[in-house]
């Protein structure tokens, strides 16, 4: 839940970061998949003029051949002289049809073969509908691969009766030569495209990343000036009390009684001794942070250390008039370091003290599901759910009239988690305005075999 949490609270902080990475994706994108579209539509368009110009040419050759159907001599010449002046016509025959098939009567480039008779499908295709068929094929000359256009068209004669039929192949090099620069040319653009957008978004996310430095800038900054304020007013109210108490002793030593100065020595020890909680909880942070921290981890019985505490917080607990309970069930070991486990304890045992005017506090320790369970649960002033949510922050305190004069850090929990993170443990806190606070821990028991 907690590795959970702390993932969501990595992406609300980072929106900016994904916001750039899904940008550098999607735009990019959207440019690649536009030009694709666009070439794509393109090369379909030039295919269909390519087509209609190869059905053209064969109109052309139609008008030309339509008075000499009567001579192959005509046709054959006719076919000679358009292979000279066009030299994009690959290949260009003229069939009559004889029976079931078609007899070759003139051909540009295969005159060998003249006399000779085809049944192809395409043939037949175009006699029986009377119309021209245009089809694209390619031809491999070595590495090279060539487009042509090949024509299949009944030939009419100026009455507009059908007398031959015409089989034509165009060559579409020039025109695939162009498209394909074009299309290079294209694709350049894109990339010169999408690597300026990709440029411009890599700096726009350093923008970003700038943004976010300057946003944890400004809260590093904000902690400091409330680390600054809360530091110099807790430490400034025990110095106030030891200098004040320490005067009185100096200045009015020789009219107290020895009552009077125990108890003004009695106010300088509290005094003192909060001011060193302060002091080593500034140095807690600080080590944790570093990864300084020392943690001695060994084998440890837990029920002793937990009796043991409960006593000495029961001074505090009775000077307040609240009942400090105890229940233990069973044993457990666990593997902790036994100083920084009684800290832990005495911070949340201590907290409970604190925040609850009147009513109880009780401690309960038992064994569950291969784990050590520590429950401190009391009926003091609870909290809402929002001031949970800030709980474990550093300096955070809740702030109302009741905590008003309640002295503390707002370091004492985050020390703590991070004493329980480091012993393998777990806390979670639940609490209610008005009603309490229940504090429970988890740490993994040790299994004897």
């Amino acid at each position: 839940m907690e590795e959970r949490n702390s993932k969501w609270q990595f992406l609300k902080d980072n929106k900016q970061v994904f916001y750039s990475i899904a940008l550098m994706i999607v735009i990019p994108g959207v440019i690649i998949l536009n030009t694709w579209i666009f070439a794509d539509s393109f090369k379909n368009t030039i295919d269909l003029s390519l087509q209609d110009k190869a059905v053209g040419i064969g109109q052309s050759v139609n008008a030309g051949l339509s008075d000499k159907f009567s001579s192959v001599e005509q046709m054959q010449s006719f076919v000679d002289n358009w292979g000279r002046y066009n030299e994009d016509t690959e290949s260009l025959d003229v069939f009559q049809r004889e029976g079931d098939a078609f007899k070759l009567v003139a051909s540009m480039k295969d005159k060998g073969s003249i006399g000779k008779t085809e049944n192809l499908f395409n043939y037949y295709t175009a006699w029986n509908s009377d119309l021209p068929v245009a089809q694209k094929i390619y031809k491999e000359e070595g590495s090279v691969k060539r487009l042509f256009w090949l024509v299949v068209m009944p030939l009419k004669d100026s009455s507009g009766q059908k007398q031959a039929l015409l089989s034509m192949t165009i060559s579409a090099d020039i025109i695939n030569t162009k498209l394909a620069m074009a299309l290079g040319n294209s694709y350049w653009m894109l990339l010169l495209t999408v690597i300026f957008i990709v440029l411009l978004l890599l700096a726009n996310s350093r923008l970003f990343e700038y943004s976010i430095l300057y946003n944890k800038i400004k809260e590093v900054d904000k902690m400091k000036d409330e680390f600054i304020s809360m530091a110099s007013h807790e430490l400034r109210t025990p110095v106030t009390v030891i200098r004040g108490y320490i005067e009185m002793l100096q200045n009015d030593a020789d009219k107290l009684t020895p009552a009077e100065s125990k108890d003004y020595l009695s106010i300088i020890n509290v005094s003192t001794e909060r001011l060193g909680n302060l002091i080593e909880d500034l140095l807690n942070v600080s080590r944790i942070e570093q990864g300084r921290l020392k943690m001695e981890m060994k084998e440890m019985d837990v029920w002793p250390v937990v009796e043991e505490t409960v006593k000495e917080m029961k001074v505090q607990s009775d000077a307040k008039g609240l009942a400090l309970s105890c229940s233990i069930e069973g044993k457990a070991l666990i593997n902790a370091d036994k100083d920084r486990f009684k800290q832990v304890l005495i911070n949340i045992i201590g907290n409970s003290i604190k925040y609850t005017p009147s009513g109880s506090v009780e401690v309960k320790a038992l064994n569950r599901d291969k784990n050590l369970v520590l429950i401190v649960k009391d009926t003091g002033i609870g909290m809402t759910a929002k001031q949970r949510e800030h709980l474990f922050e550093k300096f955070y305190r809740v702030k109302t009239e009741k905590t008003a004069d309640i002295t503390g850090t707002g370091l004492g929990l985050w020390i703590t988690r991070q004493i329980i993170e480091l012993m393998k443990g777990t806390i979670m806190i639940d609490s209610m305005e008005n009603v309490g606070t229940q504090v429970t821990l988890e740490f993994p028991l040790i299994e004897k075999k």
